[in-house]
Formats: C-alpha cells, sequence, structure tokens
C-alpha cells in the first residue's frame, strides 16, 4: 500500500492521482489517500497515511521544512514530488519550475511582448523557483525596468485579485503570466467582466496544464509538468525503495514544455 498525501483543491494533483492509481497496479501495490483541506493541515495528512499503515509516502507539492520531511522517511520511505529539496535528503521527482517559467517569457517576448506581469504563488519553494524563473527570464531579455511581480496565491480567487488591481490601476499590461492554471482563470474570468478580451487585448498564461486548462472555455496556454511521467517515477522510486533496497535518495527533474493554446497572441 502506497499513501498519497493529495490537495483537494488542486485539479494538478487530482491528474497526478489518476496516473498514479495506474503506475500503482501496473507492479502490484494499490494507494490510500489522505487529503489536505482548508481545515486539515499537511501534518493531519501525514498522520493519517501512517495510521493507515503505508508502505511509502508519496506526497505531492508538501511544504514541510526539510528536516521534518527528513526525519519522516526513518518512519517510512518518502517521494516527494513537485517540489525542489535543497538537501538532498529524500526522493525527489519534479519539473524544472524556474525553466518552464522561463519557456512561458521566452514565447511571450518572441510574439513582441515586453510589458509582462507575474502573478506570484506566494511562499513555498515551488512559487520561489517560478518567480525566478519570471525574473530570470525577464532579465534574460533585456526587460528589468518591466519585470513586476503581484501578489498572489494558488487560487482562481487570487487571480481575479490580480487582475482587478490591474484593471484599477488603469493601464493592463499586454501579458500577464499566473503562477499556475487556477490562478490564471481567475484572471481570465475577471478581464471577461471588464470587457476585456484575451488574447485580443491581453495574453494570459499558466502553469500546470491541468484538466481545467484543457476545457474550450478556457483554451489556456500553460506549461504541461508532466503529470503521467512524474507519477511513474514516483512510483518506481517507492517500488526502488521498498523491493529493491535501495536507500540513497534519488533526484528526477523533467523538464517542462510549453502547451500553446488560445489564450495568447501579438500584442496589441
Amino acid at each position: 500500500m502506497l499513501g498519497v498525501m493529495v490537495d483537494v483543491h488542486s485539479p494538478f494533483h487530482a491528474d497526478l492521482v489518476e496516473h498514479l492509481h495506474s503506475a500503482a497496479e501496473e507492479v502490484g501495490y494499490d494507494l490510500v489517500l489522505s487529503t489536505q483541506t482548508r481545515t486539515r493541515d499537511e501534518r493531519t495528512a501525514i498522520e493519517t497515511l501512517l495510521a493507515f499503515r503505508s508502505e511509502a509516502l508519496i506526497l505531492l507539492g508538501p511544504t514541510a521544512p526539510v528536516d521534518t520531511l527528513a526525519a519522516l522517511d526513518g518512519k517510512a520511505p518518502v517521494i516527494v514530488v513537485g517540489r525542489r529539496i535543497e538537501a538532498g535528503e529524500l526522493d525527489v521527482v519534479r519539473t524544472a519550475d524556474d525553466d518552464g517559467v522561463g519557456q512561458i517569457v521566452d514565447r511571450l517576448v518572441a510574439l513582441g511582448h515586453r510589458q509582462i506581469t507575474y502573478v506570484d504563488g506566494g511562499k513555498g519553494v515551488i512559487a520561489t523557483d517560478r518567480r525566478r524563473g519570471y525574473r530570470t527570464g525577464m532579465r534574460r531579455h533585456g526587460l528589468d525596468a518591466h519585470i513586476g511581480v503581484l501578489r498572489g496565491d494558488n487560487t482562481e480567487a487570487a487571480g481575479e485579485r490580480a487582475a482587478r488591481h490591474l484593471l484599477d490601476a488603469g493601464e493592463l499590461p499586454t501579458a500577464v503570466v499566473a503562477f499556475n492554471d487556477q490562478s490564471a482563470i481567475g484572471v481570465l474570468a475577471a478581464l471577461a467582466r471588464a470587457g476585456v478580451s484575451v488574447p485580443g487585448e491581453v495574453s494570459v498564461v499558466g502553469y500546470d496544464d491541468d484538466r481545467l486548462s484543457r476545457l474550450s472555455c478556457f483554451d489556456l496556454t500553460t506549461v504541461s509538468q508532466g503529470a503521467e511521467e512524474q507519477a511513474r517515477y514516483a512510483v518506481a522510486a517507492a517500488v526502488e525503495r521498498l523491493d529493491q533496497g535501495r536507500t540513497e535518495p534519488r533526484e528526477v527533474v523533467l523538464a517542462p514544455h510549453l502547451v500553446v493554446r488560445r489564450t495568447i497572441a501579438e500584442p496589441r
């Protein structure tokens, strides 16, 4: 039995869980899920997995300190999915988040955009890496003066707030890059209510390529993290630890790729 911690509000985590089930079944394992919610924190979710005697823990985007995760690895093998771990003490499967956002900036600049604003993802390693990717990408193209980061998080509400801030300022950028697809959908919703056309007046890009981004009503340009590939590597890491006796930590870093859909175009 493999224990999986999942954020119930994340469409991308839902995609990962679907692929984790398939990968686990292929090697004779099953999953037990424990959810994070607005009233149920990460610690409680992990304790539940241990109570169900999960043989290994696959943690999707954990925010706990590295020493806490390392101590947990002493109770059951821990595989961290989606988050960079500096100390190299744990098994990690992730994509290069900074490179993914850099690809977005590169594509927008190639289309002619200069005024590119970023809606941040808040605290945490994943948000830090994506924010760095935006800043580095802008500087790479000599656009230091156009760097603009708005406060946000991983929700649609954050994207709406950021878009309203831009609308109230009276001068929209030609492109908005959001921390994730949920935030980007919030940006789209606020711009639509204000009568701002996308991509005619403002291009919008998300990150994750979750199932909502693919809906025809959004058709959102985004970055794919390769959910199926991440899931397979995560299950393989757990099996190596449990069945093959591997003890040394291993990091797998996958290359993200830009998925161009309807929400970007040349600037007005």
